[in-house]
């Protein structure tokens, strides 16, 4: 019998430690490879990064479309957008123009 209490007194110590740094171990795992863990947040932040950048390219690229616009809204149309405009359309080239033609 004191064999028993004595075995008891120090296994379930140990059990009880051995159960709770597993239930540690555990939400430190997911902690940091969870689907909201630290792993998840940094893909977050490079997601959200390379969308920002998306974002300016594209504010860059609206705001020289608005601007190529309002030059044709003008009272007056800018002679080189509409030369620009009537070459692509119409397929011609100045006769001092260089063309070069990629195979």
């Amino acid at each position: 019998m004191v064999v028993r209490r004595r075995a008891r007194a120090v296994l379930l110590p140990l059990g009880l430690y051995a159960v709770s740094i597993l239930v540690v171990g555990y939400f430190l795992h997911e902690a940091e490879s969870g689907n909201r863990g630290l792993e998840a947040k940094r893909a977050l932040k490079i997601q959200a990064y390379n969308l920002q950048q998306e974002l300016d390219a594209t504010k860059a690229d609206r705001a020289e479309w608005e601007r190529r616009v309002a030059l044709l809204r003008s009272d007056q149309i800018d002679r080189d957008l509409l030369e620009e405009r009537a070459r692509v359309v119409l397929g011609r080239v100045h006769p001092n123009d260089v063309v070069v033609i990629n195979p």
